[in-house]
This record gives C-alpha cells, structure tokens and sequence, in this order.
C-alpha cells in the first residue's frame, strides 16, 4: 500500500455491516443477524461497543422487545442500502437515489452524538456518553459509509470476484491495487484451482 494512503479502521464499519449476509451477491443470501442480540455481538466483535456497552444494549432490549425487533428490521433496511451502494460504486454505476436517501435519513442522528475529545495533546471525534439507545451501534457504520463514500481513495473499495455469488466487500490495500478475493484461502484458492483444473482440460 502506498504509504501516503491511510485508510482510518472505522472507515470498513459500513463495509463489514453489508457483509454480515453471506453469499450476499447470489440468488439465496444467507442472513446472519436474526436478533438484535445478534447485532449487538457484532457490533462488538469488530470493536464498535465494548462489552459493557454491549451489555447495556442487550438490557435495554430485554426491556423493549418490541422496539428491538422493529429497530433490527431498520437496521437490515439499512444494511441493504449501503450494500447496493457500494455494489454500485464497485462496478462503476450510479447508486440508486431510493439507497442514498435511506443513508441520508440516518445522518443528522448520527452526527448529533458526535462531540470533539481531547486525548492527551491531541483532539479527535468521539461519541456523547448519554442513556443506551438502541440505534447506538449504527452511529459508526452511518458515519463510516459517509466518510468512505466522500473518502479520495474510494476506488480502492472492492467486492470478492468469486463467480458463486461471495459479494463480500474489502478495502484493496495492494500497492498495485489486485486483490480481487475475500480471502486467497476460500474464493481466491477455489478461482486458482479452477483455472488449473482448465489449463489442464486444455492441454489434454
């Protein structure tokens, strides 16, 4: 990677959020997030909550059931959008207006707990510390999918190659930029194989 690129860890919130659908690019997309519990591990997995933030979540939830199913329902909503936003800036297409307008609409919420922190000499953008509520966790994967969308090097965003349908999407970090897999391991090994598997048909 160039060294003059530097790609802030928040900025993939809003790209690991569209990936928690499996196969999510073929006909039958697996869906991971069934409860807000679910979500709330997630967000906790890949460092949006603490654990004691998580907790508090899951309480809140446990409190308002109906409210946590209906805000798990937005959240998919949500999901989906940025999902064909980001399919459609990696094949070079024009989001559809209906998708951005349903980031938009998360926005002026997300901005409003944003506050500026001091952190010994230096200043840098933090989260209000006010009552659980359960659109928490979106905040960063709203602000991310803001900030990677007006990022410079949004072109460096990337969706798996893999023919099945893996529609995982990554941040391509190669100097040259040719990473064109999830992972070598799963659908960049599966993809060399193949082309082997052809190279000796033809030679036979």
């Amino acid at each position: 990677m160039d060294k003059s690129v530097i790609f802030p860890a928040y900025l993939e919130y809003c790209l690991e959020f569209a990936n928690t659908a499996d196969w999510h690019a073929s006909e039958q997309p697996v869906e991971t997030l069934h409860s807000y519990a679910d979500l709330v591990a997630w967000s906790q997995r890949i460092g949006i909550l603490t654990s004691g933030s998580a907790e508090e979540l899951n309480q809140q939830a446990a409190r308002f059931p109906l409210d946590a199913t209906t805000f798990l329902g937005q959240a998919i909503e949500l999901r989906e959008a940025i999902y064909r936003i980001f399919r459609a800036v990696t094949a070079a297409q024009s989001p559809d207006v209906a998708d951005l307008e349903i980031l938009n609409a998360r926005l002026p919420a997300t901005y409003s707990h944003l506050q500026i922190v001091q952190s010994g000499d230096h200043f840098a953008w933090g989260w209000r510390d006010e009552e659980p509520q359960l659109d928490r966790l979106l905040w960063p994967v709203v602000r991310s999918a803001a900030d990677l969308l007006t990022f410079s090097e949004l072109n460096r965003v990337k969706q798996c190659a893999d023919d099945r349908g893996c529609g995982y999407f990554f941040i391509d970090t190669t100097r040259n930029h040719s990473r064109r897999w999830c992972t070598m391991e799963s659908c960049g090994n599966r993809a060399k194989a193949r082309r082997h598997y052809a190279r000796q048909r033809d030679d036979a």
